[in-house]
């Protein structure tokens, strides 16, 4: 029995600052960003917009292009790095608000869960519900990878920010691509990249030497939490590329293929925190895999691997260049950009094996491998992924800084049959912080 992805959606700010003008407020070389990196817009969160609208958004599309009745959702798990809560996942958040558009208790035996482990959580929980499906062939799941990547202003990884979610829907049977059930993994407790809990004293804070209670604090210290990552960027690289080849590693051991693995994917999809990072990394695998012994800066430059790049790691950066790091949903958002760029060129690519190499900081890869199904362009064909993107609305640099800073308090762009987050509540002590979204 085949288990995989029968259908998918994708939901994206409706705002960009072109990487261009970033650039040259950052004194910064724009053609280093555009044909360096291969970023050519940044996508920013409106007003409006979290993950949450994000996921849910993506989640009500792929119920009303399916037309799925909510009695066959079995579950639906959301990989993040981005909860609004420490307690409430973003799951719960969402069946709450399908089911304000669907019926009260229309989900109510819906299991729901959020997955973290930075950019590969989605993936993981991918990997669950293939499981989950495997044992229940006749029910569905919805995977969800949504996040918000948000970095420090004037910071080096600013240029790199995206949001925006990846819904799929996993059955028996599936109609875009099937997934095999060996995984290759590797894994290491390390800081690359992380958004730690951090304190405060009130007596630093407040300027006094008491004690006070303060908005129900009654702790000398008060404890925050930043959007923003600590990170280390070379340190991170480095990471990345020593989890992914030794998760490629194992996963031909696993899987007994000694002959080079790669040789058998039509197309290559990584984790993408800026466009060209697969092709930049991809290359210690190529050599590798080869035996090559050349410098792989040198070997990078080759027509040979320029060519491998073209053909099996472009399709996938299309997208990642107009929207950004979307962390967890990075990889399928890549998946998305493969799948609709084949459909534009009219490439048949029926019975073809994808090879998904995915990294999440902290630090941990997994190698694995998918078969694109014959019914896959019936389901691709109706996804106007670069015909979205193509009409989001620029932004001026003085703009996003307001959005950035959270200045800005009423949307750029007018929410028009979306669900939005409406207010968070700020008076009522026993639903302090609470977050209402509604669909309007």
């Amino acid at each position: 029995m085949k288990v995989g992805i029968d259908s998918l959606t994708f939901d994206v700010p409706k705002l960009h600052l072109p990487i261009k003008i970033l650039a040259e407020n950052r004194n910064i070389e724009p053609e280093k960003l555009i044909k360096g990196l291969g970023l050519y817009k940044m996508t920013f969160p409106d007003v409006h917009q979290d993950v949450v609208t994000f996921a849910a958004n993506a989640v009500y599309k792929l119920i009303q292009q399916e037309q799925l009745n909510p009695s066959e959702i079995a579950r639906i798990y959301i990989g993040t790095e981005s909860g609004v809560d420490s307690s409430k996942p973003v799951a719960s958040y969402v069946s709450a608000l399908i089911e304000q558009q669907l019926g009260h208790g229309a989900l109510r035996h819906c299991d729901t869960l959020d997955m973290t482990f930075a950019c590969i959580g989605a993936v993981d929980a991918l990997q669950n519900s293939l499981d989950f499906i495997r044992l229940n062939p006749t029910k569905k799941a919805i995977v969800v990878a949504g996040d918000t990547a948000k970095y420090d202003l004037d910071s080096t990884g600013e240029y790199t920010q995206g949001a925006g979610a990846i819904a799929m829907l996993i059955t028996a049977n599936p109609r875009v691509i099937s997934f095999t059930q060996e995984v290759g993994v590797s894994s290491k407790g390390v800081f690359d990249f992380f958004k730690p809990r951090r304190s405060i004293s009130k007596n630093e804070l407040l300027n006094t030497v008491d004690n006070p209670e303060w908005n129900g604090i009654l702790e000398n210290e008060i404890t925050f939490y930043k959007e923003q990552p600590v990170f280390d960027g070379q340190y991170s690289n480095q990471c990345y590329i020593s989890r992914i080849t030794e998760a490629y590693a194992h996963y031909k051991e696993i899987t007994q293929q000694n002959e080079i693995l790669f040789h058998n994917w039509e197309n290559i999809l990584m984790h993408l925190p800026y466009c060209f990072q697969a092709r930049r990394t991809f290359i210690e695998i190529y050599a590798s895999e080869l035996k090559l012994v050349e410098d792989t800066k040198t070997l990078s430059k080759s027509p040979e691997y320029l060519e491998l790049v073209h053909q099996k790691i472009m399709p996938s950066e299309r997208a990642s260049g107009q929207v950004g790091n979307i962390y967890t949903g990075s990889i399928f958002l890549g998946l998305l950009s493969t799948l609709c760029h084949h459909v534009q060129n009219q490439n048949e690519i029926a019975g073809k094996k994808l090879g998904f190499i995915a990294y999440g900081s902290g630090s941990k890869s997994k190698v694995f491998e998918g078969q694109i199904e014959s019914e896959w362009q019936s389901v691709i064909q109706n996804i106007p992924l670069f015909e979205t993107l193509d009409t989001s609305h620029e932004i001026d640099f003085e703009t996003y800084l307001a959005l950035h800073k959270k200045e800005q308090k009423t949307s750029i762009v007018t929410p028009n049959n979306e669900f939005v987050l409406q207010s968070i509540e700020r008076e009522n002590p026993f639903l302090l912080g609470a977050r209402y979204y509604e669909f309007v």
